[in-house]
């Protein structure tokens, strides 16, 4: 339920806190070198990379069941540019690792999270901006990766392929569009997205395809499915205003976070609009349609 004063923050009527200003009621785990099993996340490469410093990170919630009898729902999440530091103190390694948004919005329970790399125009590592190298900034080991590495993920652990949601934060929201719509095979993947700090076509960026003409064509693989949509600040208006401009119908629900932090870990503290996330992810679970 969304309080009187997380409607205030909403409609902007009072400015925006500092994350600081709210205690985390989680923690991401720690990062394992150990094999996968319930509460752990570690490092991982799907078997095709493993001759490369390729490598994903792999959470399996607490109440996993190895016999594999249960299906869970999968978070992907694709992490933001880095390094990156603004006056806030908000951080972004650009890494796997990095990534927060699958677990608070799980909690660390029911979702298989999955942190998916960009990999570099060689295929042989991860990067930490944009995807591929510049000036090319080459997507398709990224997307190869992409589609290999879920439905194995859903095969060897149990994800049920009918409820993959992806999200990201900053460069990650943009590739939920950009990589996760990039053309019919990929865009097959998921059944809802969660796209958090800027979006794919909005703004021009340094990469090829970053256009508004290339990025409404991604837009209309949509075909239908639910995309939350969150900024920090009142950023959720200029999306608003792109995505009707592409003409696109579609199940869109906007919301400032709340805070006025550029920062992932906001969804490892309570607030209105994570709990409105959690609930509208739970709905799409009890209906994947």
């Amino acid at each position: 339920m969304i309080t009187f004063q997380g409607l205030l923050l909403l409609t902007g009527i009072v400015a925006a806190p500092s994350i600081s200003s709210v205690k985390a009621d989680l923690k991401v785990p720690s990062l394992q070198t150990a094999n996968p099993a319930a509460t752990k996340r570690v490092k991982q490469t799907h078997p095709d990379w493993k001759d490369t410093r390729v490598y994903h990170v792999l959470h399996l919630p607490g109440d996993w069941n190895p016999d594999r009898k249960q299906k869970y729902p999968v978070i992907v999440e694709y992490a933001g540019n880095g390094p990156y530091q603004n006056k806030y103190g908000d951080k972004s390694s650009g890494h796997p690792e990095g990534s927060k948004m699958g677990y608070g919005l799980s909690g660390g329970q029911e979702f298989i999270w999955l942190c998916l790399p960009y990999l570099s125009n060689d295929g042989q590592g991860n990067v930490t901006n944009w995807w591929g190298n510049k000036p090319k900034y080459n997507p398709a080991n990224t997307l190869t990766y992409a589609k290999k590495t879920v439905p194995w993920i859903c095969r060897k652990y149990g994800g049920d392929t009918e409820k993959v949601f992806i999200c990201g934060f900053s460069r990650g929201a943009i590739a939920c569009n950009f990589i996760g719509l990039y053309d019919d095979d990929i865009a097959k993947l998921w059944c809802a997205f969660l796209p958090y700090s800027h979006y794919d076509g909005v703004r021009h960026w340094s990469y090829p395809g970053a256009d508004r003409q290339s990025a409404k064509s991604r837009i209309h693989r949509l075909e239908g499915r639910p995309q939350f949509i969150t900024h920090e600040n009142d950023g959720v208006d200029a999306t608003r205003k792109w995505i009707g401009e592409t003409g696109v119908k579609g199940d869109f629900t906007f919301r400032p976070t709340g805070f006025r932090n550029h920062n992932d870990a906001w969804l490892l503290r309570p607030s209105p609009v994570r709990e409105e996330m959690r609930n509208w992810m739970r709905k799409i679970i009890e209906d994947p349609r």
